[in-house]
């Protein structure tokens, strides 16, 4: 079960970053809301680790281990990337160097900067509909995650632990809002870095 508690701790990272984002706005996510980020993330992480599962019987251990090192670091990688990106966006921003017309881009693209985007009507509190187009956009980090992750790791526990998990995440990150904020820079590269470094556990266990 340690497997299971840990992966659901890296995935509440990112959630956690989030919910202080959107405290640091004075975006409030309703219980509801809440609820439903974190069941749309279980469930797309609870699937695609049965989807391991399901390959594992097909594919040879070595091999399966070898392509989950591979999705979870290259996960890592890219996670790391992106928060440089966002990085270098806010202090191009910050210094009117850069000025992004997202008015009519897609809502993956402003998520993918921003994640407090997903408040489309400006009304400082997330709607449940608003929560699960986050969720449903961020899926793809869980499914990843989750096929690399290892045909080993309980997909139902994982599911649970990734939920409850994710529930703490985003109580304590609306508490830790305004001090997460106040070092203004992107953090999400601490969850790429974690996903790298389970992904070399996971391979030399």
């Amino acid at each position: 079960m340690l497997r299971e508690i840990i992966l659901s701790v890296i995935i509440s990272i990112d959630i956690f970053l989030v919910a202080a984002a959107y405290r640091s706005c004075g975006i409030k996510i309703p219980v509801s809301s809440a609820v439903v980020i974190n069941a749309i993330g279980a469930f797309f992480l609870g699937i695609s680790l049965v989807l391991s599962r399901l390959m594992g019987n097909i594919i040879p251990e070595k091999l399966c281990g070898i392509c989950g090192f591979v999705i979870l670091t290259a996960m890592g990688i890219t996670t790391i990337f992106k928060s440089l990106i966002r990085n270098l966006v806010r202090r191009l921003s910050e210094r009117g160097e850069l000025s992004l017309p997202t008015g009519n881009s897609g809502i993956v693209v402003k998520l993918y900067l921003d994640d407090t985007a997903a408040d489309f009507d400006s009304s400082k509190i997330l709607s449940p509909k608003e929560a699960a187009a986050l969720a449903i956009a961020a899926s793809l980090d869980s499914i990843s995650i989750g096929l690399g992750a290892g045909y080993e790791i309980n997909p139902a526990i994982s599911a649970i632990c990734a939920f409850i998990a994710g529930a703490v995440a985003i109580l304590f990150g609306s508490l830790a809002g305004r001090k997460i904020s106040s070092l203004n820079c992107d953090l999400s590269w601490i969850g790429g870095a974690a996903l790298i470094i389970f992904g070399i556990w996971e391979f030399i266990k």
